[in-house]
């Protein structure tokens, strides 16, 4: 059963499918599903984005052959109840279709805005780990702050860096690369 919200059909009583996410309207908004559940984000400000296009620079820069860097919006879906937008995300090559990803990316990246913190610390965080994303890392713009998650044998994720301000990370996964949260935020830094 479905109810009418404007234009929009909506899921009544049985989970959100790709199908519905594909009724949504371009509205600025982002939309995705986890579990069949509708998560729905307003657009994100400004130090957000200089965040996430420096790092999708930086990140391209390094990346070797064999992967590719994409920012959102560009969709992970591995089933028709979960379609995930990470604001940047790393992922093998040979894994892309030229509309989505289809399987776990090697790396997310979610940066925070106000209204994302709680969901992408805690929801989105544990359905990347369920999905096996190697690397999920995590960017606060307000305090440049990047967190980084890698999953251990046991398919959990475990901290291995919380790195502030000026100070670098050099990761190995999923290529060496080197990031310093307060570049990402360029001439904003210190606003």
């Amino acid at each position: 059963m479905t109810a009418e919200a404007g234009s929009v059909r909506l899921a009544h009583g049985r989970p959100f499918t790709v199908d519905d996410l594909e009724a949504m309207p371009d509205d600025g908004n982002r939309y995705e599903l986890l579990d069949g559940m509708l998560i729905v984000s307003p657009a994100p400000g400004r130090r957000h984005q200089k965040v996430a296009y420096r790092l999708y620079n930086v990140l391209e820069q390094a990346c070797p052959d064999e992967f590719d860097v994409l920012g959102a919006p560009f969709s992970v879906r591995p089933s028709r109840t979960t379609e995930l937008q990470p604001d940047v995300l790393v992922g093998r090559d040979e894994d892309f279709t030229d509309k989505l990803l289809p399987v776990a990316p090697v790396l997310a990246v979610e940066i925070f805005s106000p209204s994302s913190v709680l969901n992408d610390l805690n929801n989105k965080k544990a359905a990347y780990q369920r999905l096996g994303v190697l690397s999920y890392w995590a960017i606060d713009p307000e305090d440049p702050t990047l967190t980084v998650f890698e999953l251990d044998d046991a398919g959990v994720y475990q901290q291995v860096a919380e790195v502030k301000g000026a100070d670098a990370f050099e990761a190995t996964r999923p290529f060496p690369v080197r990031v310093v949260p307060v570049e990402l935020l360029g001439k904003l830094a210190g606003k």
